[in-house]
């Protein structure tokens, strides 16, 4: 099994330039219910990026400290429940630290009609889903959800193992795999499956993994107003918002000089403008 490369010209097909007809709903509305009082940074990191990639509005719900934190960063936007075209739920959250409420709210989503992104904390009540999920987890989150899937959760010690446990997860799942790492595997139910090598080592650092929750959320949020929401289409999202994600990466870490130098996670949500622009106008 050798899954094809998702390239720059692929995540461009995916995308779509705002026209004079668009308004903030028709672009994409992205709800997040990210972030914790133990972890605000996730909120502000996945609402930050989901702006920088270019929704049309972005929804926060979660704690009054990360909502503040938000506000701070980006006041535009809008922290009351309404209207969404797609989720982003869990980052920055812990399964163990989650109340009944809380639990309510992230199964109601999950049993909603528009598309879920999941990461970290929801992971564990993915598998009762029944509206369409994307899933992003590290090794370590994928291994546990595989076996709550009732699959074998042995690390996987090459790519091609690792294709191999993302399709098959994917496939009981009835959902889009996302499995991070240096080389990023995107797979769907029947037999989908691509990789995204962009980015540089630099991106192994704390919150990177939030700002490409935001980034797949605006990115799913477009394709759901334009009426885009197979898993096919959700598949083909996630590996567009990885390559923009691992390419902002790229970005920010060579504009430190020479072959790269240290980034921080918001740097990546700031280079993403200039990578969406310029995917935008390749020909």
């Amino acid at each position: 099994m050798t899954a094809r490369d998702w390239t720059g010209h692929d995540a461009a097909r995916t995308l779509r330039r705002p026209t004079d007809a668009d308004d903030k709903y028709s672009r994409g509305v992205v709800g997040l219910r990210t972030g914790s009082t133990r972890y605000p940074g996730a909120a502000v990191l996945g609402v930050e990026a989901a702006w920088r990639t270019g929704t049309g509005m972005v929804r926060y719900l979660g704690p009054a400290r990360a909502q503040d934190l938000v506000l701070q960063r980006r006041p535009e936007t809008v922290t009351a429940d309404g209207r969404v075209q797609a989720w982003v739920i869990g980052s920055g959250t812990d399964a163990a630290e989650r109340d009944a409420a809380e639990t309510a709210a992230l199964r109601g989503i999950l049993s909603g009609e528009v598309p879920v992104v999941a990461d970290a904390g929801a992971l564990d009540l993915v598998p009762a889903a029944s509206a369409p999920v994307i899933v992003t987890p590290h090794a370590r989150e994928l291994a546990r959800l595989r076996e709550t899937l009732g699959l074998a959760a042995e690390a996987a010690a090459d790519e091609e193992a690792r294709e191999r446990a993302a399709v098959e997860t994917a496939e009981v799942l009835r959902g889009v795999v996302l499995s991070k790492g240096a080389v990023t595997i995107v797979a769907a139910p029947g037999g989908w499956v691509r990789r995204i090598a962009t980015g540089k080592p630099w991106l192994a650092t704390a919150g990177t993994g939030d700002v490409l929750g935001g980034v797949l959320g605006a990115v799913v949020a477009g394709a759901s107003a334009a009426g885009r929401t197979s898993l096919d289409d959700l598949a083909a999202c996630a590996a567009t918002a990885a390559w923009l994600h691992g390419t902002a990466g790229t970005v920010a870490a060579t504009g430190r000089g020479g072959a790269g130098g240290p980034i921080a996670a918001l740097d990546v949500a700031e280079a993403l403008p200039a990578v969406v622009a310029g995917l935008l106008v390749a020909p």
